[in-house]
């Protein structure tokens, strides 16, 4: 797999991630319905900002340790593949539960560069995003990626979370875009189990091989 073609691959997934409804798509939600869309675009950018941050210490930490310890490269493919599959798993088992949007702890009031802190807290305070990140840049990006990629990958992972994100808030601040999502939530978390799960069985089958 070439390089440019592993960064897509860590977007589609990071995109994956981001799309199954999770706490930090519930607080944007939540604050585009409770507060107002400018409160939701806020707290998408802090989302977006937590992105970048993960995606940094994704390349700067692992990739040292990396290039020194090859073996550990090719456990922590499998480790992610098995995470992978634990997450998909627990996305098809969630994806007939509603999503709650209750508002309560949510004032009609509030300043939004508080909403912007909030997205940003509950992004860089969640271990399963950490997780998420590492497991994938570890599993997916070569060994010894170019010099490019520390400064093209963050970029792209912010605009994958602010963009999504920002969606999520001009959906959830408009009534019919929002009961269309909830209508189809069985669907869509399923599809996208199935996508987190095939992509998470490539990479255990594919531990062994050199690069990717």
């Amino acid at each position: 797999m070439t390089t440019s073609a592993a960064i897509s691959a860590i977007l589609l997934a990071i995109l994956l991630g981001a799309i199954v409804p999770g706490p930090s798509f519930v607080i944007v939600a939540r604050n585009a319905v409770g507060l107002s869309r400018a409160h939701g675009l806020a707290t998408a950018l802090g989302m977006g900002l937590g992105g970048i941050t993960f995606a940094g210490i994704a390349l700067a930490g692992l990739y040292t340790l990396l290039f020194a310890v090859e073996w550990l490269y090719v456990a922590l493919k499998i480790a992610g593949g098995l995470y992978l599959a634990y997450i998909a798993l627990r996305i098809w088992r969630g994806a007939s539960r509603p999503l709650s949007m209750q508002t309560d702890g949510v004032r009609e009031t509030g300043s939004v560069r508080r909403s912007f802190w909030l997205g940003l807290g509950t992004q860089l305070s969640n271990p399963k995003t950490a997780i998420w990140y590492g497991s994938i840049f570890a599993a997916l990006l070569p060994q010894h990626p170019p010099l490019w990629c520390y400064f093209v990958l963050p970029s792209l992972v912010f605009c994958i979370e602010f963009g999504w994100y920002t969606v999520v808030a001009v959906c959830f601040s408009s009534r019919r875009p929002r009961d269309v999502y909830l209508r189809a939530k069985v669907w869509i978390d399923r599809i996208a189990a199935t996508m987190v799960a095939t992509l998470g069985l490539r990479l255990i089958l594919a531990a062994g091989k050199n690069g990717l």
